[in-house]
């Protein structure tokens, strides 16, 4: 196990988040998983193929159902709650006092989990608002204030963001009682966001990513076929195992059992240092998600 913000070797499969709190560094992503049945199959395979974190948000509407999965899988596969790691995040609707806790309290209902071990602000902004609104800064203050309390509760083990930039993230530090444990953001060779990264680094804050795969759009490229091939790996798992040489977790999603099979395959080998080369030549700083540079 490791402290956030060290180098991880090809074996490590937790960190030591700043609150104390240990987390995979492997977990399935959730994002446009619907459907009771489906979620089901998912959650079964990924738990058999030793997935112990789950992401999933308000936003996406499956809460309940990763909920119910996760009740009447576990004890199937001999685990209890405590085994696994559960995110989830706050909705952009509900930025500010009032509503992020009516929204947490809601979250933690749906999940039927008791606590939570991770629980992020989704986005910098507020649904409805424009990204310039200079609400914003209030209205996510406010947020993390109830996340902070929530935290101190014990409700949620630890506590954090998604989505912020450098300059969100240096707002944060500077006011909050708290430290946020973890960062998620977009993450790959061709948006390796250097600054975030070095700024994670120095201040104990885990960065995870999610959009490993570019959206799949990174899996074709030759960059990564070459590494691929050397490794005698997928391009999904040189991607993700790009992500965990530096550090940084990951959230692969999908619902096809040998993929999640295949994404799990991430321990016991590495990437060589001309591997990191070329994948580092891929820096274009391009989003293939959202960018949240104009949040004010």
């Amino acid at each position: 196990m490791k402290e956030a913000g060290v180098s991880l070797g090809p074996t490590e499969q937790t960190v030591l988040l700043n609150s104390g709190t240990r987390m995979p560094l492997l977990g399935m992503g959730t994002f446009r998983l619907q459907g009771s049945e489906l979620v089901s199959q998912c959650v079964e395979a990924a738990l058999a193929h030793g997935y112990r974190s789950f992401d999933t948000a308000a936003v996406y509407g499956n809460e309940a159902a990763i909920g119910q999965a996760l009740g009447a899988l576990l004890p199937l596969h001999g685990l209890a709650r405590s085994d696994v790691f559960l995110t989830t995040k706050l909705g952009p609707r509900d930025q500010g006092k009032a509503e992020a806790e009516a929204a947490c309290l809601r979250s933690l209902e749906q999940l039927a989990c008791g606590y939570l071990d991770l629980y992020l602000i989704h986005w910098p902004g507020t649904q409805g608002k424009p990204q310039g609104d200079k609400g914003n800064r209030e209205r996510r203050w406010e947020s993390w204030r109830v996340l902070e309390e929530m935290h101190h509760a014990g409700h949620l083990r630890a506590i954090g963001v998604s989505n912020y930039t450098l300059g969100h993230l240096q707002e944060l530090l500077a006011h909050s009682r708290v430290p946020p444990a973890v960062l998620q953001v977009e993450f790959h060779p061709e948006l390796p966001q250097r600054e975030l990264w070095n700024f994670c680094q120095q201040h104990g804050i885990h960065l995870q990513a999610y959009a490993s795969l570019g959206c799949g759009q990174l899996l074709g490229r030759a960059e990564v076929a070459r590494v691929a091939e050397r490794q005698g790996r997928t391009p999904a798992q040189v991607l993700l195992r790009w992500a965990l040489h530096q550090g940084v977790g990951v959230i692969p999603k999908s619902v096809s059992p040998t993929h999640l099979a295949e994404n799990a395959q991430l321990w016991g080998w590495d990437l060589s240092p001309e591997d990191m080369a070329e994948l580092g030549m891929m820096d274009c700083s391009r989003h293939y998600c959202w960018d949240p540079s104009g949040v004010t």
